[in-house]
């Protein structure tokens, strides 16, 4: 397992199509949430909860989603909706991260979305450690109303992403990094 800043310079997203089982242990599974509990969070607000989709969960999710689809879509072909019922079923774990807020006089709400997107990063991050391949995924159903009440989401909750964390199938392929010149000023 390398060091903490040979992981951090090495991470990459792995694609869900990419990924495979094994999935993370119950205790591993334990271990990567434990560390995305453990983020900032200004005011001790926990402004971020989590849902695990594993086994027939992730079917039963892409059954909300295929139905919201179809509904919004009545003309769509069947292969369309299939491949919406399928978004989650690739990876053999799929974590959703649930961002909202709370008032509060000295945590702005844009502080809290933060907390829960450094949540997001930290499962990233623990899963890559622990030797799976994990990606950070949205898609129009992660912004969509009617699929969020269907997962059980509340009014005022929003997701943050969805995490799919399985065994990567290959090496993961890195993508052009920005150089620090063109995205780092000094004041």
């Amino acid at each position: 397992m390398p060091d903490a800043i040979e992981l951090l310079k090495i991470r990459r997203s792995v694609k869900p199509r990419e990924m495979s089982g094994p999935g993370p242990t119950a205790s591993e599974l334990d271990t990567i949430l434990t560390i995305g509990a453990r983020v900032p969070d200004h005011g001790k607000l926990t402004p971020w909860r989590f849902i695990v989709f594993e086994g027939d969960a992730r079917a039963r999710a892409g059954d909300v989603i295929a139905q919201v689809f179809a509904k919004k879509n009545p003309s769509a072909p069947a292969a369309d909706i299939e491949v919406e019922k399928r978004r989650l079923m690739d990876a053999p774990l799929v974590i959703a991260v649930v961002s909202f807020t709370k008032p509060h006089p000295k945590v702005p709400a844009w502080e809290q979305e933060l907390s829960a997107g450094a949540s997001a990063m930290n499962i990233v991050t623990a899963a890559t450690a622990l030797g799976y391949g994990a990606n950070w995924l949205t898609g129009w159903f992660a912004f969509d109303r009617d699929v969020l009440d269907g997962l059980g989401l509340k009014a005022d909750e929003r997701l943050a992403g969805f995490i799919h964390i399985g065994t990567p199938a290959k090496p993961a392929e890195d993508r052009p990094r920005p150089a620090l010149s063109d995205i780092v000023t000094r004041f």
